[in-house]
């Protein structure tokens, strides 16, 4: 196993959490500017965008369980690699949300389980009070079309060079639909390192965000197989720009 691609697994993770769980915490509530959903959005789009420039030829910025597990239902990753990239994952989600937790509590009367420090939830720990089987079918559907966008984009078929900007942008999307439901998981990583600080109901809740994604992965990864995947199989999620060509 690449130490490079686990460090960097770490790594990206780490920054998605900080980024996008850090623009909720920190951002959305600002006064006078905050940022809302809008913004807490784009960020999380935007970790992933700029992560999968950045790593993407090393590790191909997974940065969620879900993903590592779709990716290699639909025969695009090793299986050898599931279990380490995962642990690299959760590893980086509870690091971006430790350093997330240093910062914001260094303002005066911060109180991370009052706060929800941006936690996944349902039933009344739903933005919007959704069930719980809301919740588990919002977060399922989301991951499975997640993860279509992700194998298409980065298809061989797929216009070199475009893919980080579909999975950004789809990534914004989806919380933008989905942040009044559950906060938008679709990823564990990014579920347990809030939930693991904010304990309690954070902590009971989280399997869903465990389980939903990654049934879901593995249905969009069905999708892409029957839909648009060629016989011959891909190694790498992203290219080197030299690899492009060939």
């Amino acid at each position: 196993m690449d130490l490079r691609k686990i460090t960097t697994e770490i790594i990206g993770t780490a920054w998605l959490v900080l980024g996008g769980c850090g623009s909720a915490v920190i951002a959305a509530a600002f006064p006078n500017v905050g940022i809302g959903l809008l913004g807490v959005s784009f960020a999380f789009g935007l970790t992933v965008l700029t992560m999968a420039y950045s790593i993407g030829a090393v590790s191909g910025c997974h940065l969620n369980p879900a993903v590592t597990i779709g990716l290699a239902a639909a025969g695009r990753h090793p299986k050898g690699e599931v279990i380490p990239y995962i642990i690299a994952q959760l590893i980086g989600g509870v690091i971006g949300a430790g350093i997330l937790y240093l910062i914001a509590s260094g303002k005066p009367g911060f109180d991370v389980v009052t706060s929800g420090f941006a936690a996944n939830g349902y039933a009344e720990h739903s933005p919007g009070g959704y069930s719980m089987m809301s919740g588990f079918i919002t977060e399922l559907i989301a991951t499975a079309f997640f993860l279509y966008i992700i194998l298409s984009a980065t298809d061989k078929k797929a216009p070199a060079g475009f893919a980080p900007l579909a999975i950004g942008l789809s990534l914004t999307l989806i919380h933008l639909l989905t942040i009044p439901v559950t906060n938008t998981s679709v990823n564990p990583a990014r579920s347990l390192g809030p939930a693991l600080f904010v304990g309690g109901w954070a902590l009971q809740q989280v399997w869903l965000f465990f389980v939903a994604p990654i049934l879901g992965a593995v249905f969009g990864a069905i999708a892409y197989s029957v839909t648009v995947k060629d016989k011959e199989p891909e190694s790498k999620l992203f290219k080197k720009p030299a690899e492009a060509s060939t």
